[in-house]
């Protein structure tokens, strides 16, 4: 029991940096290396938590030292998996399961058509009509950027600032002062995409974001605070 609560620990552990490994590399989907990551560390450290505990109690006095210590070690890395996830998840749990964000719920900026960005091709890249209540009473403080100075300025700083934010620029229309952008999340490689508007407001120029998720129905607020980390830097 010992050395086979060690041993799935171990599996559990190697299982979530194979899909670390994995979906950074490339070698895999994000949302598969995603899946593995998490699902082995946290399904796997339950496990071997469990079996852990229950070989700790069948060897206390003394009775097997070696089973014993293979026990410890595979609660601490069970439970060490567990509290990875559980901490992980805990830096976005108050966000609500959406994944789609914008400064402007009255007219979300519009993405470039599938025929300029193909990666578009058979996606809804609408905005989600029940969305736009949830986006306002989650992130209040999230709005439009309104900045003095001429629209085209503006626009052209806006692009090096994405730039600068390491986003990949995708589309284009110095007309229409939008441009469409992916950036890919650190660990999993989660490619998210974003546009960005800008307009003529008063005497300047007003600023407005949408960043959205390619996987998964929630984001953990990770396109809120790519929206904010961009104002910032116009600012």
């Amino acid at each position: 029991m010992a050395s086979f609560a060690r041993i799935v620990s171990l599996v559990a552990f190697g299982l979530a940096i194979l899909g670390l490994i994995g979906a950074n590399q490339g070698i895999m989907a994000p949302l598969t290396g995603f899946q593995l990551c998490i699902g082995g560390a946290l399904l796997g450290g339950l496990v071997a938590v469990i079996l852990s505990l229950v070989a700790i109690v069948r060897t206390r006095g003394g009775r097997d030292p070696r089973g014993r210590q293979n026990a410890w070690l595979g609660l601490a890395i069970g439970l060490g998996l567990v509290l990875a996830v559980l901490a992980a998840a805990a830096t976005g749990g108050d966000a609500p399961p959406i994944n789609d964000i914008t400064t402007d719920l009255e007219s979300p900026p519009d993405f470039a058509p599938a025929s300029t960005v193909v990666a578009y091709a058979g996606r809804d890249m609408s905005y989600p009509p029940d969305f736009v209540e949830i986006v306002r009473t989650s992130y209040p403080d999230l709005k439009p950027l309104f900045l003095p100075g001429p629209v085209d300025a503006t626009f052209a700083r806006a692009v090096s600032t994405a730039e600068s934010l390491g986003w990949t620029i995708s589309a284009r229309d110095d007309a229409a002062h939008t441009f469409d952008a992916q950036e890919a999340t650190a660990l999993f490689r989660f490619v998210d995409d974003v546009t960005v508007r800008v307009r003529e407001e008063g005497s300047g120029a007003r600023i407005d974001v949408r960043s959205k998720s390619r996987d998964g129905r929630g984001d953990l607020g990770a396109n809120a605070k790519r929206i904010e980390r961009f104002l910032a830097a116009m600012r």
